[in-house]
């Protein structure tokens, strides 16, 4: 399916929707989770703490969404968190121009091109305002830092535009009251905040989104002994460098210098078993080696994780050796010791500054793509459906009496009741009982229980599935252990 039928059932249903949509001041790149987008955003954020955190036996934390201006003059971002902009010399607009010298000429810009460079192909392809016609200024930069004033005397501070940088300034203390030894790898999922230029595409580019973090502080001298390396050896990775694209295992990727070393291969592995786990077609992704000219200041080596779509290959995971750049950044501002020690060689410990492998994940983009990837219309049984992975579902069964009616509501309600304290159920007994299955299908529920006469007689339900229309017949009694069964992570 397209972007336009995922917007149309996110806006129906009541997955997503803008923000302050009633007012016509409303600022774009503000968008809200209805009911069934926040239980799936939950089920999602729970199946990266099952297939990452907790397999890799990551440190969870949960960092302030407010950051003093020293952590980010530390971090460079005061200096370099910037986008390229022009403006129309006519009616004002702004742009971001390397985006919309993009979509001119039909290109990607490379993200670090020289402002020069921008305004040269904006005149050698005569851009001009897409809304007037209006001739472009000169390009300038735009620093998408969110400023706030903190207390009555007005200290200045930002909201963060990643959530890695409370994890770079907790780590020293993190390392010693949780008994580190390197590599160890500490995640964060929350709120983080960029000033967008031009914010469009519901989910695809936010002001304000959810980030997923993970950051793997390593020795620079043993990025190839990873202990765990054995269990992901045979991970089939497709990766796209300036030679190709690649469809081999994550040992073949080191061994034939495709992945530099075998940290990052571990978790680039890692990270491609858990989207495959997400219901999105894992043949239409890549991890693609970024060139010097893409990559962001801080990173030496990087892959993005990507998704095609009705609107092209979506970037859902920024994979990115930084090196000591945190760290000796934060150590020189606060003039703290971010060094530890750890083996070296093999002949004792020395101190040494971790270099840093992060996996940073935009939840929403990656929410969006299981929509897109799950949405389908069956033409022969006209109806859509979204066949979300049973256990990522926001409503998991739907409990449906055949009448609305004596004894057979009765019956229905008391298996809602008995269900509902463990799995998410919704009960509906309004329309026809064809109606009420495609409304479920609609919103990726697995299953619908239907409760008869036979219910009655026998105390037996009927599990229809979602995908395939198929029903059982199931004893009340074994009802709850055989949903439980069904719903269950493989």
């Amino acid at each position: 399916m397209n972007y336009d039928a995922v917007t149309e059932l996110a806006l129906s249903r009541g997955f997503y929707f803008p923000s302050c949509e009633i007012y016509a001041d409303a600022q774009a790149g503000f968008w809200e989770y209805g009911p069934l987008g926040v239980a799936l955003k939950n089920r999602y954020i729970e199946l990266w703490r099952r297939e990452l955190v907790r397999r890799d036996g990551m440190l969870e934390i949960d960092g302030s969404q407010i950051m003093s201006k020293s952590v980010f003059i530390a971090s460079g971002h005061l200096d370099s968190f910037n986008d390229p902009i022009v403006r129309c010399m006519k009616c004002s607009s702004v742009y971001r121009a390397d985006r919309l010298v993009g979509e001119v000429i039909n290109t990607v810009v490379p993200e670090r091109i020289g402002d020069e460079e921008l305004y040269t192909l904006i005149q050698k392809h005569n851009i001009r305002c897409p809304k007037c016609n209006g001739e472009l200024s000169k390009v300038s930069r735009f620093n998408m830092m969110f400023k706030v004033s903190i207390g009555a005397d007005g200290s200045e501070a930002y909201l963060r535009p990643e959530t890695c940088q409370s994890i770079f300034v907790d780590f020293a203390r993190l390392f010693k009251v949780m008994r580190c030894k390197l590599p160890i790898a500490i995640a964060q999922v929350g709120k983080s905040f960029r000033n967008e230029i031009a914010p469009r595409q519901s989910l695809i580019r936010l002001r304000e989104f959810y980030q997923a973090e993970i950051e793997v502080f390593c020795n620079p001298k043993r990025l190839d002994e990873i202990d765990r390396f054995d269990e992901v050896k045979d991970v089939m990775l497709r990766i796209q460098d300036s030679n190709g694209m690649h469809e081999v295992t994550a040992s073949s990727a080191v061994s034939r210098g495709i992945i530099p070393n075998r940290l990052i291969a571990y978790y680039l592995a890692l990270l491609n078993e858990f989207y495959s786990k997400t219901g999105i077609d894992m043949g239409r992704t890549r991890f693609r080696r970024l060139a010097d000219d893409e990559k962001a200041f801080y990173a030496t080596v990087a892959y993005d994780f990507e998704v095609e779509t009705s609107l092209g290959w979506l970037e859902l995971v920024a994979c990115n050796y930084r090196s000591d750049h945190d760290l000796k950044g934060h150590m020189q501002v606060s003039k703290e010791n971010m060094e530890v020690m750890d083996a070296d060689d093999g002949s004792g410990n020395s101190k040494v500054l971790p270099h840093v492998f992060e996996l940073s994940m935009g939840v929403e983009r990656s929410l969006y793509c299981i929509l897109e990837h799950s949405l389908y219309e069956d033409m022969e049984n006209d109806r859509l459906v979204l066949r979300l992975k049973p256990y990522l579902a926001p409503i998991q069964v739907g409990v449906l009496p055949i009448v609305k009616k004596d004894e057979v509501e009765a019956k229905a309600k008391e298996v809602f009741k008995m269900l509902r304290k463990d799995i998410d159920a919704f009960y509906d007994d309004s329309g026809s009982i064809g109606r009420r299955y495609r409304r479920l299908d609609e919103i990726g529920t697995p299953y619908a229980i239907t409760i008869d006469r036979q219910t009655l007689d026998d105390g037996t339900v009927t599990i229809r599935d979602r995908d395939t229309m198929q029903q059982v017949r199931v004893r009340i009694d074994d009802l709850k252990d055989e949903l439980l069964r069904r719903l269950k992570m493989p």
